[in-house]
C-alpha cells in the first residue's frame, strides 16, 4: 500500500491522491486500507514518510560506516545525503509537480522533524570525536546544510561532490568543531 501511495503520488501530486486512488493502485478495497491505516491519508502518508527516512539512514549507514575520522564521517555524510537526495525520483517529481506543497513540508512544518531525525541518527556517531555536548549542534547544522546546498544549489560548493564538499568541511565545518585549547 506505501508503493501503491507513492506511485499514486508520482502520477498526480501529493495534494491529489485520494485513499480509492491508493486502494485501487493496490488492489485491495478502501474498507481495508482504513482497517490498516485508522485515521486515512494522513496516517498512511506518515508511515510512508517514516519508511522513507528509514531507508535513507540505512543507506546512509553503508556508507558512512567504515569513516576513520570525523572529517571522513563528516565528508561521506554530505556526499551520501546530497546524492540520495539528489537520485530520489519522488522527490524530484514532487519537487517539479508541486513545489509549494514539498516546499511546505520541508520547510516549517518539515524541517523540525528533518533536524530531529539527522540529529538522532548523527549524533551518537560524532560523539566519539568531539563528545556528546557538541554532537547534536555538529548534526545539526549537516543537516541544515545539506538541506539548503541540496534546495538552492551554490555555483562555489557541490555537496555531492567529495572533492568540493571535502574543502567546505575543511574551511567551514571542521575549524567550529576542532578541540579547542585552553590557556595556562
Amino acid at each position: 500500500m506505501l508503493d501503491a501511495a507513492k506511485q499514486c503520488c508520482e502520477r498526480w501530486g501529493l495534494s491529489k491522491v485520494t485513499i480509492d486512488d491508493i486502494a485501487v493502485e493496490a488492489g485491495i478495497s478502501r474498507a481495508t486500507l482504513y482497517r490498516l491505516f485508522p485515521g486515512g491519508r494522513d496516517v498512511l502518508f506518515d508511515a510512508l514518510r517514516r519508511r522513507e527516512t528509514s531507508e535513507f539512514f540505512d543507506e546512509l549507514e553503508s556508507h558512512v560506516d567504515q569513516a576513520d575520522s570525523l572529517e571522513d564521517f563528516v565528508v561521506r555524510v554530505v556526499v551520501e545525503s546530497t546524492r540520495q537526495l539528489r537520485a530520489d525520483q519522488h522527490l524530484q517529481v514532487m519537487l517539479a509537480s508541486e513545489p509549494g506543497s514539498v516546499a511546505a513540508s520541508l520547510s516549517f512544518e518539515g524541517l523540525p522533524i528533518i533536524f530531529q531525525t539527522a540529529s538522532a541518527y548523527l549524533s551518537p556517531r560524532v560523539a566519539a570525536w568531539i563528545g556528546e555536548e557538541r554532537s547534536a549542534e555538529l548534526a545539526e547544522l549537516l543537516s541544515r546544510l545539506v538541506v539548503t546546498y541540496f534546495l538552492v544549489p551554490s555555483r562555489y560548493v557541490d555537496l555531492g561532490d567529495p572533492e568540493s564538499a571535502n574543502r567546505f568541511v575543511r574551511s567551514f565545518v571542521l575549524p567550529a568543531f576542532a578541540p579547542t585549547q585552553k590557556g595556562p
